[in-house]
């Protein structure tokens, strides 16, 4: 059985590449990690050029273990992973809702190496019928969502970082609510003040090892 190797830090990859390239120039290296949570033990596929391709993100594994027992949302919900890379959020949520008649997870990325690991993994995990894996381009308009639960990618910068996460948290519902893992040393108390400055409610809802785990609501 493949053992987990300890993560790199909150999203590094190899120097060569970057986990939000649409085509990764390093080249590809797939490996098995395993994710290990409560309710769930999924044996994963990764490679190069994706975030945290080594193990799961220390950041990833501590909104995970915040959040396990408590998504609690009824069948006709729709559910985010934003910024999926091979899928330990997706998989996590969809395994953690699973029923007879159950929540859609959408997996969204922009990194087409980590889609086709999200979709294969999903798929391992018997998941397929109950998660949508695609570019974000691709959700349609209207869908609206009781819950985002993303690791954000800092590294692309503040102004694309805020366009992202200011497009997808307009697209909670009125009640719904995102939990955003982001270390203090990558802006996570800055995140809060503008989130707090474009009308969202956001707070610190625990932190742990440096990072913050942030809860939004509309205003």
């Amino acid at each position: 059985m493949p053992t987990e190797p300890p993560a790199r830090g909150n999203g590094t990859v190899a120097p060569t590449g970057q986990y939000f390239d649409r085509t990764p120039a390093v080249a590809s290296d797939r490996r098995t990690v395993w994710l290990n949570l409560p309710g769930v033990s999924a044996q994963l596929a990764t490679d190069r050029g994706v975030f945290a391709g080594d193990g799961i993100d220390p950041g990833t594994r501590y909104l995970l273990l915040e959040r396990s027992g408590h998504l609690d949302v009824g069948p006709d919900a729709q559910l985010l992973d934003l910024g999926c890379g091979y899928g330990p959020i997706a998989v996590s949520m969809a395994t953690w809702t699973a029923g007879p008649v159950a929540p859609t997870v959408w997996a969204v990325d922009v990194n087409d190496r980590a889609l086709d690991l999200c979709r294969d993994n999903v798929a391992a995990a018997g998941l397929a019928g109950r998660v949508r894996v695609t570019r974000p381009e691709d959700v349609p308009a209207g869908i609206r969502f009781a819950e985002i639960w993303s690791n954000p990618p800092i590294r692309i910068g503040k102004a694309a970082l805020h366009e992202l996460l200011g497009t997808w948290l307009a697209r909670l519902t009125d009640d719904g609510q995102a939990w955003l893992v982001v270390h203090k040393h990558l802006g996570s108390d800055s995140l809060v003040k503008w989130l707090t400055a474009e009308g969202h409610r956001a707070e610190r809802h625990s932190s742990r090892m440096g990072y913050r785990l942030l809860r939004v609501t509309h205003g």
